[in-house]
């Protein structure tokens, strides 16, 4: 028997979902739910707030700290290679008197985080999909097409229902295109990492890029130092996140109890250095930094990035392919994340629903009796993804709101599982392969709070004077859900819901335990 699915039958769950994920598959699906080019475009609206520096250095420090929350996840992870993964993890962590709360709450914060996740991947692809149409018609100055919002809209829903018909196959369908991601986001990042500095007739001196300190409160209207840099650094933020996708698949997954750790550290190794280069890239190829923003430009303004690889392309061949070409291979990643992030969320809402945690839960938890794949859950997560994208057709700063509700829904979930190791008793813990023994105290209480700056980070206003065009909402559609999930909780769901369900009698199954 495969070392993980014993464990997953120790843990009282019977192996239901098709295990045929080999590391290297695992790998590629959570590299694409990172993906090289996330934070494109976040990169302009970060910039802005406090110049070059606080977001390239902002960037080696949220690495830095990202190592101790993905090394204490990977400790769980290959004690627990389940699909519910967070809140299994919380649930027998936090022990039997806390573990239904503990389970409960990060069941729905990581449920929240993800499926937001697919609007946030939907929503990027839709902008450098709109930035691509823009130019390959001609700019914003010569008369080409910049998709208003109706279209931006239709953009992304097309999108979200793509890579929910695609979720819909056999998960060796989505393992093969992660194979082709994981190539496509290395060597097209390498391509875009190394030649857009090349191609730059311009580009900006060391000094610039690594000490340039600049602010513009006449546009964000933030005059406060420490609070720029704290807005500047939610690049830093929002990118590095994502790598319990492995946790999810570990049900799928040979040997998942070594190969989920495995895959998580490589995973944040990986996107840490592309993701910096890649925003180094950037920065030593802008041509003039106050012309990124002007409305009138060749991008209207909408994404920095697309503005700086123009410029680079313009400037030397006096034609914008090349630059189409660029954000085409962006788009790319922005797809193939989307596509990984979907599976995602379908595993969360079905180890959910397996363990009655949401309305309707034996609907959702339905299997394909052929693929062996959760239909029910692709769609709910789609449908409701799709939702949360309706306030692009009236809002300035939909991404905003959704990368913050995403960041917070999804990091958050991390804290739960992490908070709840750090105080547990050791004797109550029973190990896997990848095991911290005495150092896991000082790496949970550093990833704990770092989990707890980046949630605070996010629920900030990003511009002033707060006015409703402008308005971050995420704290008050995050507060919303998380009040009805909580009084849920107290009115009703402590009665029934005790956390993970066991479908297999585990004392028949191994009779020694």
């Amino acid at each position: 028997m495969d070392s993980g699915e014993k464990r997953l039958n120790e843990l009282g769950y019977k192996q239901e979902l098709r295990r045929d994920m080999t590391m290297f598959k695992t790998l590629a699906i959570t590299f694409s739910s990172m993906a090289v080019f996330t934070g494109t475009p976040l990169y302009g609206p970060s910039l802005l707030y406090a110049g070059p520096a606080p977001l390239l250095w902002g960037w080696v420090v949220v690495a830095f700290f990202t190592w101790f929350v993905g090394i204490a996840m990977s400790e769980i992870c290959s004690s627990f290679p389940t699909t519910g993964s967070l809140y299994f993890w919380a649930a027998h962590l936090a022990g039997p008197r806390w573990g239904p709360f503990a389970s409960w709450s990060c069941a729905w914060l990581e449920t929240i985080g993800v499926i937001s996740g697919i609007s946030a991947q939907a929503y990027s692809g839709s902008q450098t999909l709109q930035m691509i149409i823009l130019l390959a018609t001609g700019t914003n100055k010569g008369g080409g097409y910049f998709a208003p919002r109706s279209v931006f809209f239709c953009m992304y829903v097309g999108l979200t229902i793509v890579w929910a018909v695609l979720n819909t196959f056999a998960l060796r369908v989505i393992a093969f295109l992660g194979i082709i991601s994981i190539w496509w986001q290395v060597i097209g990042g390498l391509v875009v990492i190394i030649g857009l500095p090349l191609v730059a007739q311009t580009t900006q001196p060391a000094s610039f890029v690594f000490t340039h300190f600049e602010m513009a409160p006449e546009s964000t209207g933030i005059s406060s130092i420490p609070y720029a840099v704290i807005l500047s650094v939610l690049l830093s933020n929002y990118c590095l996140y994502g790598y319990d996708a492995a946790a999810h698949l570990t049900e799928e997954t040979k040997g998942a109890d070594k190969t989920g750790p495995v895959a998580i550290l490589a995973s944040i190794g990986i996107i840490s250095v592309f993701g910096w280069a890649y925003n180094l890239a950037l920065t030593f190829s802008i041509r003039d930094f106050g012309y990124l923003y002007d409305e009138s430009n060749e991008t209207g303004g909408a994404l920095v990035p697309a503005q700086i690889i123009y410029d680079a392309f313009h400037g030397r061949y006096h034609n914008s392919a090349g630059a189409v070409v660029f954000l085409c291979i962006i788009w790319g990643s922005f797809f193939f994340c989307g596509l990984s992030v979907t599976t995602s969320a379908a595993r969360v809402v079905y180890a959910l629903s397996r363990d009655n945690g949401i309305p309707f839960s034996p609907v959702w938890r339905r299997l394909h009796p052929k693929r062996r794949v959760p239909v029910n859950a692709v769609w709910l997560s789609a449908a409701i993804a799709i939702l949360l994208g309706l306030p692009i057709l009236k809002l300035d700063v939909v991404f905003t709101a959704i990368i913050s509700i995403s960041t917070i829904g999804w990091v958050g979930g991390y804290a739960v599982p992490i908070f709840a190791r750090l105080v547990m008793a050791e004797e109550d813990f029973n190990p896997g392969p990848f095991y911290l023994g005495r150092a896991r105290r000082p790496v949970c209480l550093v990833a704990f709070l770092w989990i707890c700056y980046t949630c605070s980070a996010f629920l900030l206003p990003i511009s002033y004077p707060i006015k409703w065009k402008t308005f971050n909402y995420a704290p008050v559609a995050l507060g919303g859900v998380l009040t009805i999930v909580m009084l849920w909780w107290v009115l009703d769901a402590r009665k029934w819901f005790k956390g993970p369900v066991r479908n297999i009698d585990v004392q028949n199954q191994f009779p020694n335990l």
